[in-house]
């Protein structure tokens, strides 16, 4: 034994090779903690000291190779001052610069996932060689980050400045084939061979078959291109990059892209100087702080998930009652997941709506690559599509997606209680709709909760799992379990109008529309909440949704919340809807739809919107400056999620950060409404609030964000 940790053994093999592995106890992965990052440095000292090593191979006892790093460790860290950040990163790239010095040849036998700090581990090696299961990327730039353990450095020297740039700034993982076509892996292989392949390539480079020297000289040089082949590789790299990620948005890309043109021309130990000044510069930014948070909550609201799912009823078999659209995709998400589902519905056209819908989908899936047609017919065989009841008896539960009418509903949850086993349980896919009131209809109405998807179903990632008055643990239990099942994020939120989402999300409407009313411009709106990092803004949002489903939803947050959803005039959205504008599904909304050449919609501002918006304005066009409108929009939208958390809907910042992300948009390099309001500063925040009281009040603080701001407290500590 060279060493023995918790975290790391090196333990000798045969002929004189070691075997570094990693083996964090009562951990389900690796990943370099402060502890490993210390056992590393320990256990390079122990190898230092080992006259007996003649080569190394570096194993992983997990599924994982190496995450990458504690993300945890890097809320406190990044509190520190940019220099002492820079000073942290310096100390750990110490061992890996003495670990990769070591005076013989390393190999890495990569088994599973090599992310982040465990595809720079990889790095320091001579040779790598990866598991034909595995995956390998640095997707620190998802956090706002970039590599901060030599990762730009040898990257860009092991396979070039312009694969590097990508690698880095897109954050995706490579494949075995791709990481191998890259020069990322020198060879694949199967998981079996794994070992006995980076043992042979060791013993090659002991005998000296292959010169493992010059593989390590490669990465403590500058790269090798002259200054013309530099500037067209950075260029060509900034043009693609930048038109995909807005670097005022996402900063850290442009971070590290500034970082490498520095040092991809100096020697190894100052080029990582520079790496972690760039690291220390990216982790200030409030982008950082947002997107590491955003990763945090996700884990957070993945583990409630799993807390809800304790109680929860097996379920081998769902049904989704009305197809068409939303029915098939609900289907399509089930048959995906490998769920067998029943689709009902009282027209066969409509059956046929909803297997086309759920064919469409598989059908991209098909033509992507991503599944073969024997799969996709596997999956489809998966739906049973039926006009009859006939097949519910055995079914563990069941997802209304009828029409969003109250009357409706409560007939159809009625009458299938009484065709299915007593322990099913009936969640409805309402938008709007009190899950309490709805199930004032049932026999059993501790089995009913609601189950809101967001549209379209493939795509939107949340799911609201709705605690009515009477819903039991055990149907929230199994409605979270069989959202988590069809690969969901499910939130659980109690029951009011509108629920979570759709009652933060109409305030946020309703500031638009009185915007409109005072006279400004809706594309400029529109434009300015695009800049600001929406998908959409809400003139494009309200047309996509529907203005039919738009006013049909405003009415009923007007009779929920009527002291600041219902306004005192007619707004801009009820009239366009009344003259028959209906957004996308009609062609014509705010603006009007043409069909691009890829026979997709495309949106072009329409002259009739604006002669048709002349009677709601008081006056003739306004010009609002941009913050100002995104004050308005946002204290409403903010003011409605803290009102929230005050009602108990949703019990955390993080779960309602996390919902807003997942199913509205709302701009992940800003964390979420509650992260917004903290990096504003709740002091500001409030007198925002001030500011705009006279517009109603929506746009009052609520007493909760007094009370925090008068404590000094935050949504998320600070510390």
């Amino acid at each position: 034994m060279v060493y023995q940790g918790n975290r790391i053994t090196v333990t000798m093999l045969e002929d004189g090779i070691a075997n570094m592995q990693y083996n964090a106890e009562n951990e389900s992965v690796n990943k370099f903690d402060a502890e490993t990052n210390k056992q590393f440095g320990e256990a390079v000292s122990a190898l230092e000291k080992a006259d007996d090593v003649k080569g190394l191979i570096v194993t992983s006892s997990k599924g994982v190779f190496i995450a990458g790093a504690d993300i945890t460790e890097f809320v406190g860290s990044f509190k520190n001052p940019e220099n002492e950040i820079k000073d942290w990163v310096v100390s750990i790239n110490d061992t890996f610069n003495r670990f990769e010095d070591l005076p013989f040849p390393k190999v890495a036998a990569i088994n599973g996932a090599a992310l982040g700090g465990g595809c720079e581990m990889t790095l320091v090696c001579e040779y790598r060689v990866m598991s034909d299961k595995a995956i390998i990327g640095l997707p620190e730039t998802q956090l706002g980050i970039f590599p901060g353990f030599g990762g730009t450095v040898r990257s860009t020297r092991v396979i070039g400045i312009d694969n590097a740039l990508e690698l880095i700034a897109t954050g995706k993982p490579k494949k075995p084939l791709e990481a191998l076509k890259l020069g990322l892996v020198d060879a694949t292989v199967s998981a079996d061979d794994l070992q006995d392949a980076a043992i042979d390539l060791v013993k090659k480079c002991i005998s000296g078959e292959l010169d493992w020297q010059a593989k390590r000289e490669e990465k403590l040089n500058p790269v090798k291109l002259n200054q013309l082949e530099q500037a067209m590789a950075f260029n060509s790299a900034k043009g693609m990059i930048f038109s995909k990620a807005n670097p005022k948005q996402y900063p850290a890309p442009a971070i590290a892209i500034e970082a490498i043109e520095k040092h991809v021309n100096l020697p190894r130990d100052k080029a990582i100087e520079v790496e972690a000044a760039g690291f220390a510069k990216a982790a200030k930014t409030p982008q950082a702080e947002s997107l590491v948070g955003l990763f945090l909550n996700d884990q957070l609201v993945k583990k409630l998930a799993k807390k809800h799912s304790k109680k929860a009823h097996e379920i081998n078999e769902a049904a989704v009652l009305g197809a068409g659209i939303m029915g098939g995709g609900i289907a399509y998400q089930a048959a995906s997941k490998g769920l067998p589902i029943i689709m009902k519905d009282i027209k066969s056209e409509q059956l046929d709506l909803g297997m086309g819908e759920a064919s469409k989908l598989l059908g991209k899936m098909v033509e992507r690559g991503k599944m073969t047609p024997a799969k996709m017919g596997e999956t489809l065989s998966r739906i049973r599509p039926t006009l009859n009841y006939g097949d519910f008896a055995e079914t563990d539960i069941v997802i209304e997606a009828v029409v969003e009418n109250p009357n409706v509903k409560r007939a159809v949850l009625k009458e299938v209680e009484g065709l299915v086993k007593d322990d099913a349980i009936l969640a409805s896919n309402t938008s709007t709709i009190s899950i309490t009131y709805l199930a004032e209809a049932l026999e059993r109405p501790e089995n009913f909760v609601g189950m809101h998807f967001f549209n379209p179903v493939h795509r939107m990632p949340l799911v609201e799992v709705i605690r009515g008055e009477k819903s039991s643990e055990e149907a929230i239990a199994t409605t979270v379990a069989l959202a988590s099942k069809m690969g969901k994020v499910p939130v659980v939120v109690n029951d009011c109008p509108g629920f979570l989402v759709n009652r933060v999300l109409f305030p946020y409407f309703g500031a638009f529309d009185l915007l409109l009313k005072e006279g400004a411009d809706f594309v400029h709106v529109d434009k300015v909440m695009e800049k600001f990092g929406w998908p959409m803004g809400p003139a494009y949002l309200i047309d996509v949704v529907g203005l039919d489903t738009g006013v049909h939803g405003a009415e009923v947050m007007a009779e929920g919340f009527p002291d600041r959803m219902k306004p005192d005039y007619k707004g801009a959205i009820e009239h366009l809807y009344e003259n028959e504008r209906l957004g996308q599904k009609n062609g014509v909304g705010f603006y009007k739809y043409e069909t691009d050449k890829r026979g997709k919609p495309k949106k072009v501002a329409d002259d009739a919107t604006y002669e048709l918006l002349k009677t709601t304005t008081d006056s003739d066009k306004k010009e609002f400056d941009d913050q100002t409108i995104i004050d308005r929009t946002m204290l409403a939208f903010c003011n409605e999620t803290v009102r929230c958390l005050e009602d108990n809907i949703v019990s955390t910042p993080s779960e309602a950060d996390m919902a807003m992300i997942m199913g509205v948009g709302f701009p992940p390099f800003r964390g979420g409404p509650c992260r917004y309001i903290d990096q504003m500063g709740l002091d500001n925040y409030l007198a925002l609030c001030e500011k705009y009281a006279h517009l109603g009040k929506a746009y009052e603080a609520p007493q909760k964000i007094r009370d925090m701001a008068a404590a000094g407290e935050t949504f998320y500590a600070t510390a």
